[in-house]
């Protein structure tokens, strides 16, 4: 049976697991893998379903991205879980030479990402995971707002894409942002608000603190924000984001993860290529994580409604005052 929506705050990294439920129900082709952390990253559920085809490989995480190739080779679609720092960076010959370069669809289901995973601290808490899975030529790359949306990036996973993906859940319950669960991600990119003053570009868990930024920046500037959901960042959608800068002309990126690689390069590279306006990052800078609770951790870091509204107020001053049509041809074309 299909999952059904959310109304209150629950963890993407649930909808990984429930996903993966209804998935092997359906296609007897699904397989799951994990490292040990099956409880943590929820395919125990699938585990529990389906043990037959459920293969927890200990903490070995390179092994099971080449168990997944060679399921992947003899027909299989594997969905390998562990947290994304396992996933990234312990794993990333093994991704990059035995999944990527043959083009495998193998399902790469990675928990816990950014500092909001929390108390486990900068060992953990991977913030670079987005660019170095973007920078990997054939990955594809999907970072879901809510739980609604995350359960319609597993399902489409197997029936929509084809080749590698990776996608990015977090262990922390959310707000959601669809009320009723997606019949699909679409072209990858949502404006969930409309707006004509400023281009607020999230993803993830930042996606809820931006909306509730253009509340802020309604209620106390007079600034209608246009808010945008980037939940597939490769490859992205260059001319959805293309028409809200059109639109707007100056723009805000806002990701829990290093403004470096992420989802704020994704968007600057649109920009300067095809519309050159202001484009301003909001995200980690050239830091570690630290301990502490999950939202403490968002906090110190400026990952916040208030934090995304502020650096809204900046942007907004180097506006230009003249606008210009995008560039016809340029390469995002």
């Amino acid at each position: 049976m299909p999952a059904e929506a959310k109304t209150e705050p629950v963890a993407t990294r649930q909808a990984y697991g429930d996903g993966l439920v209804d998935l092997g129900e359906i296609h007897d082709d699904v397989v799951a893998l994990d490292a040990d952390l099956s409880v943590s990253t929820q395919s125990a559920k699938f585990g529990k379903a389906y043990p037959e085809r459920f293969f927890n490989v200990g903490a070995a995480e390179a092994n099971m991205m080449s168990m997944a190739c060679g399921l992947a080779a003899t027909g299989k679609i594997p969905y390998a879980s562990t947290f994304a720092i396992f996933a990234t960076a312990r794993s990333y010959d093994q991704v990059r030479l035995g999944i990527a370069h043959n083009e495998l669809p193998v399902r790469i289901g990675a928990s816990h990402g950014g500092v909001s995973l929390g108390e486990d601290g900068a060992s953990h808490q991977m913030i670079e995971d987005i660019a170095l899975m973007r920078a990997m030529p054939k990955m594809q790359v999907i970072v879901p707002a809510d739980y609604n949306q995350a359960y319609t990036a597993v399902i489409e996973s197997y029936e929509r894409f084809d080749g590698p993906m990776y996608m990015r859940f977090g262990r922390p319950k959310t707000p959601v942002v669809y009320e009723e669960i997606p019949e699909t991600l679409g072209t990858g990119v949502d404006i969930l608000r409309e707006g004509k003053d400023i281009s607020i570009f999230t993803c993830g868990h930042m996606v809820w603190r931006g909306l509730e930024a253009a509340e802020t920046l309604e209620r106390e500037d007079g600034v209608e924000a246009e808010v945008v959901n980037v939940s597939i960042i490769k490859p992205i959608d260059s001319q959805s984001v293309l028409r809200s800068l059109a639109k707007t002309g100056v723009a805000v990126t806002a990701e829990e993860h290093r403004v470096v690689g992420g989802l704020g390069d994704a968007i600057r590279q649109v920009a300067a290529e095809q519309h050159p306006v202001p484009v301003f990052a909001l995200g980690m800078q050239d830091e570690f994580g630290v301990s502490g609770t999950s939202e403490a951790c968002m906090e110190h870091f400026g990952l916040t409604a208030s934090g995304i509204a502020d650096l809204a107020r900046e942007a907004l001053l180097k506006k230009p005052i003249v606008q210009h049509p995008p560039i016809q041809g340029a390469p995002w074309s």
